[in-house]
């Protein structure tokens, strides 16, 4: 991959020659990119037309989190891998912008996606990464989307940081190992460690901390909000909030609709048979351990003391979890399953699991589909036993 590797070549990206590349590049295939690059360096230096095509690759890869935004942006492949995207970080600015904060320092800002954000809820940001070429395109990116009145960057080691006077702090340590680096799931193994990022969060009046949503519920501190955030189905991270005073409360929020469910402390629901309906809560429900507040909402019950699959015999339509209407409840059995979906003529079957060791496109092999019909089949378990649950979505608005 290229990449853009000093501040050098990236301050000739903003320079005329650059700025005049990147529009060339606006709608470049990377599958033309040998051709590309070899008709580009004719008139222009070779590491300028690299860095050009590596920036182009990057805003590319951006557009999934940023939107048309990524077009005008720039990045670092760390930038691509690590930013919050922008439904998210625009959830979080208008929390803050709504708690009454006006000034917040933005500690370990990276690219700055979230002082983007901020100051777009009309926050005053000092953002803070100490990473020179972080912090060249977080200033760069404040200039091309027309807030660099807002945003302060400075670079420096956030640990070392004044943040008095602030209204708010927001931390987002580093959790992965280098360029496309794995995971990091030691908090004490962030970049600045976790304990760091909480004592700066509780010296400051208001605080936002965005740490990986599998981190460990017994991690969590004691005197903070921890909301787990979805967009789109898909579990994005976890945020630890100080000064909301509901410490120790678990939420979950969907977005992008903004739905957001407070867990009232519930014991786990009883299981029970399988009714009429299921529901697959949603992972940010699942992550905040707040399965029980659904099951409450829909009168359900679990099918399993160890799965997170809720059923009732009524459908209650709730914001929370996927509804199913289910037809068949039957014992695990491969040459069963492939006989009823064939007898039903079953073509496509969108099979989900949870609680079970069977690998779904194995499965799907195995079965041959062919038909004009379509099928939901979830491999679980029942009352501790392997069982296949046949059914489809429920109709919107039934």
């Amino acid at each position: 991959m290229v990449r853009v590797t000093d501040l050098d070549t990236f301050s000739a990206l903003l320079a005329p020659e650059g700025q005049e590349l990147l529009a060339l590049l606006r709608d470049h295939d990377p599958a033309d990119e040998l051709a590309t690059a070899t008709r580009l360096r004719r008139d222009h230096p070779a590491p300028l037309v690299s860095a050009a095509l590596g920036q182009a690759r990057l805003r590319q890869r951006a557009a999934a989190k940023f939107g048309a935004d990524a077009a005008r942006m720039y990045f670092t492949p760390n930038g691509v891998e690590q930013s919050t995207r922008t439904s998210v970080a625009a959830h979080r600015a208008a929390r803050l912008a709504a708690a009454g904060v006006r000034t917040l320092a933005d500690l370990c800002c990276g690219i700055g996606g979230d002082a983007l954000a901020l100051a777009r809820a009309g926050i005053r940001v000092l953002a803070v990464d100490r990473d020179p070429l972080a912090c060249a395109a977080a200033r760069a990116n404040a200039e091309a989307l027309g807030l660099a009145d807002l945003i302060e960057v400075r670079c420096a080691d956030v640990t070392e940081v004044d943040t008095a006077g602030y209204d708010a702090v927001f931390v987002d340590p580093a959790r992965r190992k280098g360029v496309r680096g794995g995971r990091i799931f030691d908090p004490e193994a962030y970049a600045p460690p976790l304990s760091w990022a909480v004592g700066a969060a509780r010296s400051a009046p208001c605080a936002a901390l965005k740490i990986a949503p599998g981190v460990p519920h017994e991690a969590l501190p004691e005197d903070a909000e921890t909301e787990w955030i979805s967009d789109a189905g898909d579990v994005k991270e976890a945020v630890l909030w100080f000064g909301t005073g509901r410490g120790g409360a678990h939420r979950a929020t969907l977005l992008p609709a903004g739905d957001s469910l407070v867990g009232a402390g519930l014991p786990d629901p009883e299981p029970g048979p399988v009714g009429d309906w299921l529901y697959e809560p949603d992972g940010a429900v699942i992550r905040a351990h707040l399965v029980a507040d659904v099951a409450e909402q829909v009168g359900g019950r679990l099918i399993d003391p160890t799965i997170a699959y809720v059923t009732a015999d009524r459908l209650t339509p709730t914001p929370y979890a996927t509804a199913y209407a289910i037809t068949d409840v039957l014992p695990f059995n491969v040459k069963k399953l492939k006989a009823l979906l064939r007898e039903r003529e079953v073509g496509v079957a969108v099979i989900k699991k949870r609680g079970s060791a069977v690998e779904p496109e194995e499965l799907r092999r195995k079965l041959k589909l062919a038909g004009p019909h379509t099928c939901t089949v979830f491999l679980t378990r029942v009352a501790g036993a392997p069982t296949m649950l046949l059914g489809h979505p429920a109709v919107q608005g039934a």
